[in-house]
This record gives structure tokens, C-alpha cells and sequence, in this order.
């Protein structure tokens, strides 16, 4: 009668013994078929080491925790010939003893059989009938069947036979069962077509979002009109950006064409030609291709459709999906896995772990894109199923930004109990513009349109992703890599890869001089002719790039600050002063009224919140920062010796009057109109948005002034209080 919950480290780290059998269980972080995470072999070692900092500080138990950690096929790397570097790494740091800030012992497991931590699960033992768990293994219970599975969770298991035990015992029988679901499944999908002649199922160049879109409108379904990406403008510079590796030109990157023209075979009848996609998933060219085919059969006939397809029975779509999953992990294509997975509706084991975690932390949260009512937000700890129900339908038709939410959603969860000083005075963290603002930042990195930067994000690895998360919480400014890689016999996708980079504005590779070692190996292996070497998949044409330019910077700075909703220490205490001394601030269009102070106290969290979802209807966060500063601003007024600084007080116009000062200032100076354009959406210059806020030209210089003009009727004529 226990609902369903995760089993975590705790549990997987005790022996079991279960009719004088001993059984061992793998952590759920490597388990590949629930979530793509154990697929990265960084996100694995990253899981690992939290893990064991975590039994450190919690066991309690009687008995050493003991850790069963395989080493798979995956862990190896493309030719088999020696373990993944990551994984060699740390099991040589585990075989030092020290590991995740705790003692580490290897060995085998019968070594640890005397020191271990042991459960007796005497509820299993058989009973007068000889019978277990008949209620779910009933033929008329098959759904509670499925419900049990996935609630045991057995990854791999260690299991001594034993002839005396009755081959048709139920308990073996449902072990068996379980350690059948990890198997390899069998090849039922055809594999992708290697005739030169053939041309891609769909003619036109097209993205995954051009593929939903078209399913949408067949099916009459509404397909949200937002992007994963920011509305702004990428400047194109003669200056090429931080630790740039560009792909060369014999294998140049593929442009997108967004006013593609797709369409779906018809029969006779004008109906969609099911029989024809079916075919035609045995003449695909690349897997991407077998994905889309797959995801329209998903949509108009369900996953529980049988293709018979090449004759097989029971080949439905689902088994189709499964074993294109399986695939694309094996080739690390992470845009194909997210997509997939999408598909599959698969769930992070510990989602609603991390909500609870975030939300425990005073932080609420918000999926979907913005702005409302697409944007959901969540305020309290809700169930796994009804958790993942929210998140897929706050991401509309978008099943692979389904998925990348609840990777965010985890990886904040993991910052927010390592560096809790990321989340200062954060209340809200809207994952949807997070992510715009990370797609927003490699369009930047990289110079390209934000529909590929939307791409490259989602082709990032796991442990990228993290990566460039812990950049944008921080500030830290990043490098990006990128090469090639040949996931099939005719497809070459660009790879991208995140970097640290320190105050030289180098990567640590670069520092240590290891950097230019690698550039000269691969410039001597990878000539014009041949781009890609013989022994690697993966070929890269490599330049040594600085980035003495500083354009952009403060920018990016207030773009990433609006985004994760930071403001500055004690300020939503200093807003409720200021509202004792005027009618309310108008922000936006929306009031924020001075009876507010009436009903709540400047401590309380609820006065915070009614003030952040005020500036929440804000949807540009560059704009939001400065409407920050704007009222951070009018704070000192708070200080001054008068009764009321106005009625309503229009924020926004008082950042209009500072950008006309800021302009005027600087034409007078010489400045040309295209270094003064105006952002389109807020008619804000963008050139304000960039400047520092300190100095003689700074924002809080222009904002003062402002903010004295506006006010200056109310202050008291004796007396200089603004400079």
C-alpha cells in the first residue's frame, strides 16, 4: 500500500538478504533505460562523487555502506580498447582512498561481505500457499504489474542459484523479470540506408520544432508561438569568438531553412499514407530522420501501434522508439536522445526530489516559456506522475523542452545544496527563460541565429548542460569548443563543448600549454583535404583566439541577472519603504499599490513574492535588471526627510527619461545612429543596456537624474539630496 518513491543511496547501499539469498543493487543514478543522464560518463563520475558525499554525512546504519558500481559497455570507449578516461580517472582516485570527501575502500564484493550493512526482508519469505505478490502478478492486474516494476527499480543484481529453489517460485520468476527488461532489445527497427542515391525522407532542411509543427497542424493541435531563444540581436564582429574551433569548410555546418515546406504523404482519399511512412523508415538516411518518421506515427496512431514492419509482429511504435533510444545513446547524439525521450515520456527517477528540494530552500518555481498563463508556476511539493503531467503540458507540443526541464530542474537542485550562495537573494527561478537565456548565450558565443543556437543547446552533453547552467547562476564568462562528429554514415553534426575560462580570458587547457599541443596534433592529422581523422570519428580544425574585447559585457550581465530574477541584498525591504511615501509603482502596466504595506510586513516573504511577480510580467530581463536599478534607485529617496515623493510613480518612464539623457549625451559626443539603435521591443538603446553602472557615463548616473527630475517637485527645496 506505499505510494511509489525513489530508492535512493541509502537503500542500494545495504546488502539484502532474501531466503538466505544475498542481493546487491546498483545505485539508480547509472540506470540508462529511466533517464539519458547515465548515458554521459562526466554526468556518472559528477553523481557518484555526490552520492558518496552524501552516505558520508548521513549513514547511521549498523555496517559499512557498500556501493556496487559496474563498469558497462558505455564506460568504454568507441573501439574498446581501454576504459572512458572520466571513468579511469576516478576509479584510480577511488583506489587512492579519498573520494567525494569521504574514506573509500575498493575490492570485491565478497571481500565487504563481513563489513557490510545487512536488511533481512523476511516479508518475502514464502508463505502457507507458497505464494507472493499474487495480487500483482494476476493476469487482470497487468497495469499494477508495471507499477511494481518500476517501484522495485532493480538495475542489476547479484543472485546465487540454487537448485532447491522451485524454478516456478513467484519471487524468482519477478527477478528474472526484472533482469530481462535490461537486456539489449532486439532488431526490429531497419538500420539507416547507406545507398549514396537515396535522398532524405524530407527533401527540405528542416529542425525538430519544423517536424512538430507540421504533425500540430495535421492533427488540429495548437502548437505555442514561442521560441527557445530571446528576441535580440547577435552582432556579427569582425572579431571571432572566445575558443572558437571551427568547423572547416569542406564539411561546412548545414544552414536552416525555416520556411521549409514539408508535408506528409496522402493516399487516395486525401488521408495520411500510414503505410507509406512505414516504408519509408526503411530507406531513411540518418536517424534523425527515423525519429521523425516515428514521432508522426507516435502522434496520429498512438505508441501502442503495431507496424509490422519487415513482417515482424509486435513491432509497435513504442518498441521502435525504445530501440532508436538505445542507438542514439550509443552514439552520444544528445539532441536525438532528448528528442526521444520526449517521446517516451521518460522522468527523471529523482524529479520531485529536486522540486521538494528547491521549494524546502524558499525558492519557488516556474516551467514553460514565458510569459503567463504558458508559464506555470509551482509552490508546493507535488507528486512524481502529476509533477512530470505539469511539465509537458506547460512545454505545449515541444517534447524535447519537456525533457530539458526537468535536466534544469535537477541540476539546480544539485547547486542548490553545494552552492547555496548561487540562489542569494533569488525567490523565483523560471526555468523556461533560463533556458531561452542559455540558448540566447551560445547564439552569442558562437555568432549564429538563435533557431541554431536552439539546436547546439540541445545537442549539448548532460555534463555540458550543467556546465553552462553553473555560468549562468554565477556570471562566470565561458569558452566554447567546436567540432564535428559523424553520428552515422551520412550525417555530420556539430559538436559543442563548454569550457571554464579564467581572468585571460584562456581555458585551463590553454594555461598549461596543453591546448596548443592538441591544436598543432590535430592541424597535422586533419589537412584540407582530409578534415576528419582516420582514428576518431571526430575532427576539428583548431586556432588559438583571444578575446580582448569587451563588447557586451554589461549586457550580458543584466540579461543573466533578470533571467534568474536577482536583485540586490535587501531590496524588496527597500521597495516597502518607498511605498510609504507614494500611491504605489507602476511597472510595466501593472500597479503595485501602497495599501500592500498595509497588509504585509517589509521580512515577509509573501510581500517579496507579490513584489517579484510584478516585475514577473516583464518579459525582456535586460529591461526587468534596469527597472531594478531604476527602483533601487528611488530607494535613497526612502531615506529622505519628506512626507510623499508623488502619487504613482511610472518606473518605466523615469528609464525612458534616463535612455533620452544617455542619448543625447552621446550624439553630442560624435556617436553614429547605428551605434545608437534602439532595442525594437522597449525602445531602449542598446548601447544603455551595455554601459556600467557606475562612472560619469554610467546607467545610475543618467537613472539619478532621472529619477531627481521626475521627483523633484516633492523634494524640499533646502537642501541638495541627490548628486
Amino acid at each position: 500500500g506505499r505510494p511509489y518513491r525513489h530508492i535512493g543511496v541509502l537503500g542500494t547501499s545495504k546488502l539484502y538478504v532474501i531466503r538466505n539469498q544475498i542481493f546487491t543493487f546498483t545505485p539508480q543514478f547509472i540506470d540508462q533505460h529511466q533517464f539519458y543522464l547515465a548515458l554521459d560518463n562526466r554526468m556518472i563520475v559528477e553523481m557518484l562523487r555526490t552520492d558518496l558525499a552524501y552516505l558520508f554525512c548521513c549513514w547511521k546504519m549498523t555496517g559499512r555502506p557498500t556501493v556496487t558500481f559496474p563498469i558497462t559497455k558505455s564506460m568504454l570507449l568507441e573501439d574498446g580498447s581501454d576504459i572512458d578516461p572520466n571513468i579511469l580517472c576516478t576509479l584510480r582516485k577511488l583506489q587512492d582512498g579519498y573520494f567525494g570527501g569521504a574514506r573509500i575502500k575498493t575490492g570485491k564484493l565478497s571481500e565487504f561481505l563481513i563489513t557490510s550493512c545487512y536488511t533481512h526482508l523476511s516479508f518475502l519469505d514464502p508463505g502457507p500457499d507458497g505464494f507472493l505478490l499474487d495480487d500483482y502478478l494476476s493476469e487482470d492486474s497487468g497495469s499494477r504489474n508495471d507499477d511494481v516494476e518500476e517501484a522495485v527499480s532493480v538495475h542489476n543484481s547479484c543472485y546465487k542459484n540454487d537448485d532447491t529453489v522451485d524454478s516456478q517460485d513467484e519471487l524468482v520468476q519477478y527477478i528474472n523479470h526484472l533482469l530481462q527488461s535490461t537486456t539489449p532489445v532486439s532488431k526490429r527497427l531497419p538500420p539507416t540506408s547507406t545507398n549514396p542515391g537515396m535522398h532524405h525522407v524530407f527533401e527540405a532542411e528542416h529542425t525538430t520544432r519544423d517536424i512538430i509543427s507540421l504533425v500540430a497542424k495535421a492533427k488540429g493541435l495548437e502548437l505555442p508561438n514561442a521560441s527557445m531563444y530571446l528576441p535580440v540581436k547577435v552582432p556579427i564582429t569582425q572579431q571571432k569568438p572566445l575558443n572558437l574551433l571551427e568547423v572547416p569548410k569542406s564539411h561546412p555546418v548545414k544552414k536552416l531553412d525555416h520556411r521549409v515546406d514539408l508535408s506528409l504523404p496522402k493516399d487516395a482519399h486525401g488521408e495520411i499514407d500510414i503505410a507509406s511512412l512505414v516504408e519509408q523508415l526503411k530507406e531513411c538516411l540518418t536517424l534523425q530522420d527515423q525519429a521523425d518518421i516515428l514521432y508522426i506515427l507516435y502522434v496520429i496512431k498512438g505508441p501502442d501501434w503495431d507496424t509490422n514492419i519487415g513482417g515482424q509482429s509486435c513491432a509497435t511504435v513504442r518498441s521502435l522508439m525504445t530501440e532508436l533510444y538505445s542507438t542514439a545513446g550509443q552514439n552520444r547524439d544528445w539532441g536525438l536522445i532528448r528528442y526521444i525521450s520526449g517521446m517516451l515520456r521518460k522522468r527523471i527517477e529523482i524529479l520531485a526530489e529536486a522540486c521538494t528540494s528547491l521549494l524546502s530552500h524558499q525558492k519557488q518555481l516556474t516551467i514553460g516559456l514565458p510569459p503567463e498563463p504558458r508559464e506555470q508556476t509551482i509552490t508546493t511539493p507535488l507528486p512524481p506522475n502529476e509533477l512530470t503531467q505539469l511539465i509537458y503540458e506547460a512545454s505545449g507540443q515541444d517534447i524535447s523542452l519537456a525533457v530539458l526541464t526537468q535536466e534544469i530542474m535537477v541540476y539546480l537542485a544539485m547547486y542548490i545544496r553545494t552552492e547555496p550562495g548561487l540562489f542569494a537573494e533569488m525567490l523565483r527561478l523560471r526555468i523556461g527563460l533560463i533556458i531561452q537565456v542559455m540558448a540566447t548565450e551560445l547564439a552569442y558565443s558562437l555568432s549564429c541565429s538563435g533557431e541554431e543556437a536552439s539546436e547546439h543547446l540541445m545537442n549539448l552533453s548532460p555534463s555540458d548542460m550543467k556546465k553552462l547552467l553553473h555560468h549562468i547562476l554565477s556570471g562566470k564568462e565561458f569558452g566554447v569548443e567546436k567540432s564535428v562528429q559523424a553520428f552515422d554514415s551520412a550525417a555530420i553534426s556539430p559538436v559543442i563543448s563548454i569550457h571554464e575560462v579564467g581572468n585571460t580570458g584562456a581555458t585551463k587547457t590553454e594555461r598549461t600549454g596543453i591546448s596548443k599541443l592538441k591544436s598543432e596534433m590535430k592541424q597535422r592529422c586533419s589537412g584540407p583535404s582530409s578534415p576528419i581523422a582516420t582514428a576518431s570519428p571526430i575532427g576539428s580544425f583548431c586556432t588559438r583566439l583571444t578575446w580582448d574585447d569587451r563588447q557586451g559585457q554589461w549586457l550580458r550581465r543584466r540579461r543573466l541577472d533578470g533571467a534568474i530574477n536577482r536583485v540586490p541584498m535587501g531590496f524588496y525591504q527597500k521597495v516597502w519603504k518607498v511605498l510609504r511615501k507614494c500611491h504605489g509603482l507602476s511597472i510595466d502596466g501593472y500597479v503595485l499599490p501602497s495599501s500592500t504595506t498595509k497588509e504585509m510586513t517589509p521580512q515577509e516573504i509573501k510581500f517579496a513574492v507579490h513584489v517579484e511577480s510584478i516585475l514577473n510580467h516583464v518579459p525582456q530581463p535586460e529591461y526587468r535588471q534596469l527597472l531594478v536599478e531604476t527602483i533601487q534607485v528611488l530607494t535613497v529617496l526612502a531615506d529622505v526627510e519628506v512626507h510623499s515623493i508623488g502619487g504613482v510613480i511610472c518606473v518605466d518612464h523615469i528609464v525612458h527619461m534616463a535612455n533620452e539623457y544617455f542619448l543625447q549625451d552621446q550624439k553630442s559626443l560624435g556617436a553614429s545612429d547605428s551605434l545608437l539603435e534602439l532595442d525594437a521591443a522597449t525602445r531602449v538603446c542598446n548601447l544603455f543596456y551595455d554601459s556600467a553602472p557606475s562612472g560619469s557615463y554610467g546607467t545610475m548616473t543618467y537613472l539619478t537624474k532621472a529619477v531627481s527630475t521626475y521627483v523633484q517637485e516633492f523634494l524640499p527645496s533646502t537642501g541638495c539630496f541627490m548628486q
